[in-house]
């Protein structure tokens, strides 16, 4: 934790000061609940739960003690609903949403926001060779009302939406950009 701790120290130096952490750093991976080894577990939890609670600590130092400040987390839909084969990619991300909850109540009133953003399959280099396969395609679209793929524009509006003085009275929340996946 300590190279996180600089990394918020060099930003402050360098800037004056953090206004805004948007917390974007995950690891996905496929595996049967029953396949799940611990080293699986403790890769997903240490990336997805423990480095986003500890970069949102270290940035709400400096925020609180300035009474402002904004901490978006990403989440996932995956935190509100069951995906087959990802046990601990749902729990880490169900955890983000708790974390973000606790941390609102505890700063929010300190003059710092904290939000998530829970977005569906999004269409980036890392999730291509999948999207691109005209049956897995369709298996999420199928899941999708509004029928489409989002694209990294559809959680960045949210992020700045959320990182904004128009979100000053949104906090402890986490905005599905899903097409409707979650609504069913």
């Amino acid at each position: 934790m300590a190279s996180i701790r600089a990394g918020v120290a060099r930003v402050e130096q360098h800037f004056g000061q953090l206004d805004i952490l948007v917390n974007n750093a995950g690891l996905g991976a496929n595996h049967a609940a029953l396949d799940v080894t611990e080293q699986d577990w403790d890769e997903l939890m240490a990336v997805n739960l423990k480095g986003l609670f500890f970069c949102a600590q270290a940035a709400a130092r400096g925020m609180v003690a300035r009474g402002s400040g904004r901490i978006v987390n990403m989440s996932s839909q995956a935190s509100v609903v069951g995906i087959v084969d990802h046990a601990v990619y749902c729990a880490s991300k169900g955890g983000v949403n708790q974390l973000t909850r606790v941390m609102a109540l505890e700063w929010s009133k300190l003059g710092v926001t904290v939000n998530a953003v829970g977005p569906t399959f999004i269409y980036t280099p890392g999730t291509a060779e999948r999207l691109d396969q005209p049956t897995y395609r369709e298996g999420v679209l199928s899941r999708i009302p509004a029928r489409q793929i989002g694209d990294i524009s559809d959680v960045a509006g949210a992020v700045i939406y959320l990182a904004s003085d128009a979100a000053k009275l949104v906090t402890g929340t986490c905005l599905l950009v899903d097409g409707g996946w979650t609504a069913q």
